[in-house]
């Protein structure tokens, strides 16, 4: 049993669960390619929601209001993109590719996915974990830990193996079968990569949060400024999980600027 105890029930999950498949009924409704991302995001919530009812995570209540905090981000982003307002930069790209029609849905996916971990995870972290909770070297190790975990659940996004990627995306071509170990393999790094990433940049904005709401809007800035480069090379032609495995995969604010 985890510091927030084994649960039987998750109201703030269940009704984020709710309002995702409200909205997916809406996209699927339009044929509108956002609910690729979409579709693949709330079979993770549901699969986080499993897991946390099996006490698979250290502290069940916390996690629960972090993924709650994180898909909260998403959502927003996407309600501003159906208004006619302007989501975040990487958000902006992902949505204006889903708009341009030009892209398979396993790559709307990617965008979605990098603009999610890279732009909004560190937001999410820092929404739950206080000032306090970061001065408790214990405490932040189990979030870490936690945090850590989840790769678990996301490893199975993009999984060319998934029976159910292949009845929803059709037959992959005979690159993409040539080529699908070195996807899963870099889709693994990825996870593992842009995580590690997002922790040490959630410090970072941790920190400039203490010195005040001006230098933490800058680090904000800054890291939307990166996230949406990096989404944006998302949209070039290439097999670009293999390209960003040679560059990379996510973001980093420099801790001393």
């Amino acid at each position: 049993m985890g510091d927030g105890g084994l649960m039987d029930e998750l109201p703030a999950l269940d009704a984020l669960v709710v309002r995702m498949e409200k909205q997916l009924v809406l996209l699927a409704e339009r044929g509108d390619p956002r609910r690729h991302f979409h579709d693949t995001y709330l079979r993770t919530t549901r699969a986080v929601r499993a897991e946390l009812l099996g006490g698979g995570f250290s502290d069940t209540a916390w996690v629960e209001r972090w993924d709650v905090a994180f898909a909260d981000l998403y959502l927003d982003a996407l309600d501003a993109d159906q208004r006619g307002g302007r989501p975040p930069g990487p958000w902006a790209v992902a949505f204006a590719a889903a708009d341009a029609a030009a892209l398979p849905p396993l790559r709307l996916i990617l965008l979605g996915m990098n603009a999610h971990i890279n732009y909004d995870l560190a937001q999410a972290l820092l929404a739950v974990i206080s000032d306090a909770e970061f001065d408790d070297a214990a405490l932040l190790e189990r979030r870490g830990a936690d945090h850590r975990h989840i790769d678990r659940v996301l490893a199975a996004l993009v999984d060319a193996k998934d029976p159910r990627s292949r009845a929803k995306f059709g037959a992959p071509s005979r690159l993409d079968r040539l080529l699908a170990p070195a996807n899963r393999a870099a889709t693994k790094r990825f996870l593992a990569e842009a995580r590690a990433k997002v922790w040490a940049n959630t410090h970072v904005l941790a920190r400039a949060r203490r010195e005040g709401q001006t230098g933490y809007a800058e680090r904000l800035a800054e890291l939307e400024r990166l996230a949406t480069a990096r989404v944006a090379d998302l949209t070039k032609p290439g097999q670009v999980l293999l390209e960003l495995a040679a560059r990379g995969f996510g973001v980093l604010l420099d801790p001393d600027p």
